[in-house]
């Protein structure tokens, strides 16, 4: 038999995680035994936990021991991390340490580094005593490598105890959900942000503006609560459309119907950008003076564009190299404290692929996959709404507007 001893400490009953970590040792093939367990009584308190895990073979505890430590659990008997060349631009090791976004620490020459740049599906390269997540793509030839799970901590985020506040949101994802109820929550929490100096970034897609949501949106712009806008080539050509034309796709959008050869609109609007050269100097001609885009630019809102192979155009502002288009996404998430995203799916999952989870994330969708696709894919942090976006942002705006 192969035992190995482990630790973890966190408000390990009230996530489920004590739970958990019984669960996916036996799912594993092992077999556990409590050591010692201390229960946490307060908000601050921590529980914690020494378990030791035994298996019959050396390879059945190697891998119990790797899938514990994505639930935090560290072994006692700690040893520095391995750390492996990469044999090539671009090429790691076989047995590389594969990032989650929960907060990370590797043993390295004897003292715990917390790992920088934190997100999920990355590895860590400890270079100068420094250790951070690099995308494969940035990994150059030389680089020493964690590998394997030894000399690995990560901390996971705790659910809070506040049964009453923001925590209840996160239960599950439902239609039957009050709005109004979830509106004031995260209104409240971004008042909370804004207050303690943070920053609040939205991911947007079309369906904001096709929803009617555009005024409100602006309306939260114009009062400071949007620092950075990350969307694609759609959101921006629909939102021109409108302002230039009062329709979105062809439809007017104060009687709801088409009209007639309303479906050029959207490419009179790109071809309006492109005459001037991008929208910020159709904004300052004064050609575009309104909507969400004008607004950005009005109140100096960094926004990025990521294409994509279905895009019209696209407008001058549209990044389509994709690699670039993530780094400039990257750094507009860097600080970020709260991520709201808006109907927009593969957006919403590609920010939260980036981001830390002790950011908080908040999803609104009428369609209730989208909400469930970002949390199954790891960004577990995700408040789900499943609601109408356009309605959703009147009802936020409203209640800001409140105090």
């Amino acid at each position: 038999m192969y035992t190995e001893i482990v630790e973890a400490e966190g408000h390990l009953v009230d996530s489920q995680i004590l739970s958990k970590i019984f669960d996916r040792v036996i799912e594993c093939g092992a077999e556990f035994e409590v050591v010692a367990f201390d229960l946490g009584r307060t908000n601050q308190d921590f529980s914690h936990l020494q378990l030791r895990v035994t298996a019959q073979t050396s390879q059945v505890l190697a891998r119990t021991l790797e899938e514990l430590v994505e639930l935090g659990c560290y072994q006692t008997a700690v040893a520095n991390a391995l750390l492996r060349p990469a044999e090539a631009d671009c090429v790691v090791p076989d047995d590389f340490y594969s990032t989650t976004n929960h907060r990370t620490f590797v043993r390295n020459g004897g003292s715990w580094l917390e790992v920088a740049c934190q997100r999920m599906d990355a590895v860590i390269v400890i270079e100068g005593g420094r250790a951070e997540c690099r995308k494969l793509r940035d990994v150059r030839r030389g680089d020493l490598i964690v590998c394997g799970v030894h000399g690995v901590r990560i901390q996971p985020e705790f659910k809070e105890r506040d049964r009453l506040g923001f925590a209840f949101m996160a239960n599950d994802i439902s239609s039957e959900r009050r709005t109004e109820t979830a509106v004031q929550k995260i209104a409240e929490l971004m008042q909370k942000t804004k207050a303690d100096g943070g920053r609040i970034v939205f991911v947007a897609g079309p369906v904001v503006i096709h929803t009617g949501g555009g005024a409100a949106f602006c309306d939260l712009v114009r009062h400071g609560y949007v620092d950075a806008l990350l969307s694609g080539n759609a959101l921006a050509v629909h939102d021109i459309e409108h302002a230039l034309y009062g329709t979105s796709l062809g439809v007017d959008m104060e009687r709801g119907v088409p009209i007639e050869e309303g479906h050029k609109n959207h490419m009179r609007a790109i071809n309006a950008i492109n005459r001037n050269g991008s929208i910020r100097k159709a904004v300052e001609a004064g050609v575009l003076r309104s909507g969400v885009m004008y607004e950005c630019v009005r109140r100096g809102v960094p926004y990025v564009l990521a294409g994509s192979i279905r895009d019209d155009g696209p407008l001058p502002d549209t990044m389509m190299d994709l690699i670039k288009a993530q780094a400039a996404y990257a750094e507009q998430l860097a600080d970020a404290t709260m991520v709201i995203c808006l109907s927009s799916m593969l957006h919403s999952i590609g920010v939260g692929n980036m981001l830390p989870s002790w950011v908080r994330v908040v999803c609104v969708d009428i369609n209730p996959a989208v909400v469930t696709k970002l949390s199954d894919r790891g960004s577990q942090q995700t408040i789900g709404i499943v609601t109408d976006v356009g309605g959703f942002l009147g009802l936020l705006a409203e209640r800001l507007h409140r105090g």
